[in-house]
């Protein structure tokens, strides 16, 4: 490429504020699948700027990851167990954080589950496993956070974490991409439902922030040149993931409701007259393992 093209500028290092110290003193956030990844990034800003943060997951060696990442940012946080596709586990999270923090004003609906594979391979509980955690669990861990902020009066702020294939369909991920266009059509109705009782409802959708905990199956090569797949000539920092939520979060943002924040250097928007090589879905995914038996 020539050496014209220097690409988006970097991000600031990571550590620094975007926003004033102390944006989110005497707030409580929980963050959903915080423990590792880009919610962990996104804690870890909250934390820096004063929330006390709750590090929501299943898994116990995450939760204290999400814990670790808070309080090297300066923060305050716990761990609690949660698995957000049921009712009753959601409410008792709640239960707990509001017990030992106070009142829920921020919450971070990162919890996601993705399979890579072309639509037929797929069973009915391969599609639930993934479209119950990423669609369902954001219903209802919304609706428990809006059931209480309404009852108090105390208002808050929710971030859905959404994709830009809601909009351009999700070809060998279609649970993921069809429960993430329901998230962000969610993200919409609920901003207008909910704007009365002083809650605000947005979205963000990544572009491509790599990070150790991506899922195996959905990791890059060694070696691919990923910059070069982007119109910015790099990818994202998840710092940089983490600013924009704790914008999005902040009263800095109060009159921001109902809107899906694009973060990927202009990259979903690159197709053109000169339309990249076609792959066909089964050309990329590992080969299809036959039934024994």
């Amino acid at each position: 490429m020539s050496d014209a093209y220097k690409g988006l500028r970097p991000a600031p290092a990571r550590g620094l504020r975007m926003l004033p110290e102390g944006t989110f003193a005497n707030e409580v956030a929980i963050v959903t699948g915080g423990g590792s990844g880009i919610g962990k990034g996104i804690a870890a800003e909250f934390g820096r700027l004063g929330g006390a943060v709750a590090i929501a997951s299943r898994d116990p060696d995450k939760r204290a990851r999400g814990v670790a990442a808070v309080e090297d940012a300066g923060g305050r946080a716990i761990g609690v167990q949660l698995d957000v596709r049921n009712p009753e586990a959601v409410s008792a999270c709640f239960d707990e954080v509001e017990e030992r923090l106070g009142p829920v004003t921020q919450l971070i609906n990162n919890a996601a589950g993705n399979l890579a594979g072309a639509s037929e391979d797929f069973s009915l509980n391969a599609w639930r496993a993934v479209t119950s955690i990423v669609l369902d669990g954001t219903w209802i861990c919304s609706t428990e956070f809006a059931r209480r902020r309404i009852g108090d009066g105390i208002g808050g702020a929710i971030l859905n974490i959404g994709a830009t294939y809601s909009w351009t369909g999700g070809p060998g991920t279609s649970p993921s991409a069809a429960a993430k266009a329901g998230v962000t059509n969610l993200t919409q109705s609920l901003a207008v439902e909910w704007a009365p009782y002083d809650i605000r409802v947005n979205c963000i959708a990544p572009g491509l922030f790599p990070h150790a905990d991506r899922a195996a199956h959905l990791r890059f090569a060694d070696g691919d040149d990923l910059a070069n797949r982007q119109p910015a000539l790099r990818t994202g920092e998840v710092h940089e993931l983490g600013w924009a939520a704790a914008y999005l979060c902040s009263d800095y943002a109060a009159f921001c409701s109902g809107h899906t924040f694009v973060l990927d250097g202009a990259n979903w928007l690159r197709r053109s007259l000169r339309m990249p090589v076609f792959e066909p879905v089964r050309s990329w995914l590992p080969p299809k393992r036959e039934k024994s038996g």
